[in-house]
């Protein structure tokens, strides 16, 4: 009796399970690739397949409510909530910092290019600005075009700036609509739209 119990518990997390592995296989690539990519391929791909598997999960919910299905219902609730508590949490987390799991993902791979690439601008210039290169955007035909830069800090100064979510910094002649450190004196900065390092509004 109790190893039945045991089994039919077991066989009740396995499609939240599978579920949950196939979706973050997806997703995950999905949400660390571009920025337009992603855009896409979420708009046309991503979400409309979860709404076609939560259509079909609504229908197997109520046949097991009815008596007429062998999932359990509970197992059904579980899946429908985790195939959208994924990318809504994804989402959220990017809703912060905008490109923060791409960004994140290029800096692992090939920090050490990304480095050269900086130092390999002036030291300094006339106004004080720090050493940047322009590193990842998006955008579409020169319209909402939002522009990252990634920002070499020797002194550290933005660290303080992204725990107290400041938008204007010295040595930078934007307003900044977001910070991620993605190590000790490396940043990305992201501009608001349509704005790039030689153009402020």
């Amino acid at each position: 009796m109790v190893e039945k119990t045991t089994e039919a518990g077991q066989l009740r997390w396995r499609l939240p399970s599978y579920a949950a592995i196939i979706e973050i296989i997806i997703v995950i690539p999905i949400a660390i690739s571009h920025p337009d990519t992603m855009f896409f391929v979420g708009i046309f791909l991503v979400i409309p397949a979860l709404l076609v598997a939560s259509i079909v999960l609504i229908v197997l919910f109520v046949r097991s409510v009815l008596g007429l299905g062998r999932v359990h219902s509970l197992s059904i609730l579980a899946t429908v909530a985790i195939l959208w508590v994924i990318p809504i949490s994804l989402i959220f987390y990017e809703r912060k910092h905008p490109f923060a799991l791409h960004e994140t993902a290029r800096w692992l791979a090939a920090s050490n290019v990304y480095k050269g690439k900086v130092f390999a601008q002036p030291t300094s210039t006339s106004n004080g600005e720090f050493r940047h290169i322009e590193w990842d955007g998006s955008g579409f035909a020169g319209v909402a075009n939002e522009t990252v830069y990634l920002v070499f800090d020797p002194s550290d100064v933005f660290f303080a700036g992204v725990k107290s979510h400041r938008d204007k910094f010295n040595g930078i002649p934007c307003e900044v609509r977001s910070i991620q450190r993605l190590e000790s004196h490396w940043y990305s900065v992201v501009f608001y739209i349509d704005q790039d390092w030689g153009h402020c509004n």
